[in-house]
């Protein structure tokens, strides 16, 4: 038997001595972990901290939740992989749709190159919306995958997540989607598998809707790290590789005033160029609108006349605060973008502001707090947390959040 498993053009080792882990808390940036450390609230991580490594990792852009997910679960940005947001348009037939349906995944994951290998597999997600992306490619019914979310917990069944009955076998409820408890429910399901299951690979993904509403050091913020906490040192505790990283840092993008710090697109293009001539896609769109009101830091715009590419581009340079403006080619070159599922332009607002589209069909009654937000350059980097020393770990090149799984399948296997 070879040594090696080749996932995606690149090579991992096959045969492992202890449990692959890699936690995705979502939305967190490496302030978030400092200032819950400073309150001493993290002993947990500050002792992995210690005795491991705490890196920076970049982020796959956009700095969104579905391809940064799938970054992670695949090691290859958008490019290879097709999922590049949590949204897409598809001009030929004027359809806008979600990318959480495996039918738009590119290459196979980790998790089903590892499970044709003879390796367990556990995945738990707190959205829903990533269960089937993740759990691609796994057969449930032969006792050796599991993969499900909290949000539907209470409809798993063996033919589809490997398990049922989650809610009483974890003695929890289904948490409310805007909670801490959402992520809480990952976070004790991937302690319980790792008793119970005890998987060669395990991926616990979180939600952010604490890092969309509180920043670092908030009271709110540092309850659901001393959270994280706990939970971590008991999956110390389990002689596994851990890795923790993230999806996309988090950004304050309000006004003086709480209001969100926003420009509406669609409606400035509209204004120069007439209506139905430019179609603004904001890639952060997805069914949990309520924390961001679809409001983000990374938008994709579709030209009705490919010839004015050049004119449109030099009009949204002129707005302060978008910081990136590039035709598709460039801009899916230089971030690893796939060229069929980009429009023609491509923008990135600058630190603390968003992009909308028409300003009146954004509803953003939900934000209760001041806006905070992601998707660009300004959120792309992240924490990359090692329970072990690794001296493999090159530190003149680039780390990505998407390097995780190779590293702690290479840690697993010392």
């Amino acid at each position: 038997m070879s040594r090696i498993i080749t996932i995606n053009n690149r090579d991992y080792p096959r045969i492992t001595k202890k449990t692959s882990i890699v936690i995705c808390l979502d939305g967190s940036q490496k302030e978030y972990f400092d200032e819950a450390s400073k309150s001493n609230l993290t002993p947990n991580l500050d002792k992995i901290i210690q005795k491991g490594e705490y890196l920076i990792a970049h982020s796959a852009i956009p700095s969104f939740t579905n391809p940064n997910n799938i970054s992670i679960v695949t090691g290859q940005p958008s490019s290879i992989h097709g999922i590049c947001g949590n949204f897409f348009y598809t001009p030929s037939t004027g359809e806008e749709v979600m990318m959480n349906d495996a039918q738009y995944l590119r290459a196979p994951t980790i998790f089903q190159k590892y499970y044709e290998a003879g390796a367990k597999i556990a995945l738990v997600t707190a959205k829903d919306k990533l269960r089937n992306l993740l759990g691609h490619g796994l057969k449930f019914n032969e006792k050796r995958a599991i993969c499900f979310s909290s949000e539907k917990s209470n409809q798993t069944k063996i033919e589809t997540n490997g398990i049922e009955n989650v809610n009483e076998w974890l003695s929890k409820p289904v948490p409310e989607v805007y909670s801490q408890g959402l992520s809480e429910f990952v976070m004790a399901a991937g302690v319980k598998l790792m008793e119970q299951f005890k998987p060669d690979i395990m991926y616990l993904s979180t939600t952010d809707y604490i890092q969309h509403k509180y920043a670092p050091g908030h009271k709110i913020a540092n309850k659901f790290y001393a959270m994280i906490d706990k939970y971590v040192g008991q999956l110390d505790k389990t002689d596994s590789t851990i890795i923790i990283t993230a999806d996309h840092g988090m950004k304050p993008k309000s006004k003086a005033d709480g209001s969100p710090n926003a420009i509406f697109l669609q409606d400035h293009l509209d204004k120069l160029f007439g209506k139905n001539k430019t179609k603004v896609i904001l890639p952060i769109t997805d069914p949990y609108v309520v924390h961001h009101g679809s409001l983000g830091s990374f938008a994709t715009i579709y030209l009705d006349d490919k010839k004015i590419v050049e004119t449109v581009i030099a009009e949204i340079k002129k707005i302060k605060n978008i910081e990136i403006v590039l035709n598709k080619e460039k801009a899916c070159s230089e971030y690893s973008l796939p060229t069929d599922r980009m429009g023609d332009i491509i923008c990135m607002s600058s630190e603390f502001t968003t992009i909308g589209s028409v300003e009146n069909k954004h509803d953003l009654s939900g934000l209760n707090e001041p806006l905070r937000s992601h998707g660009g350059l300004h959120e792309r980097e992240v924490p990359f947390i090692v329970n072990m020393k690794m001296k493999q770990i090159d530190s003149d090149k680039q780390l990505y959040n998407y390097d995780a799984f190779y590293y702690a399948i290479l840690g697993a296997s010392l």
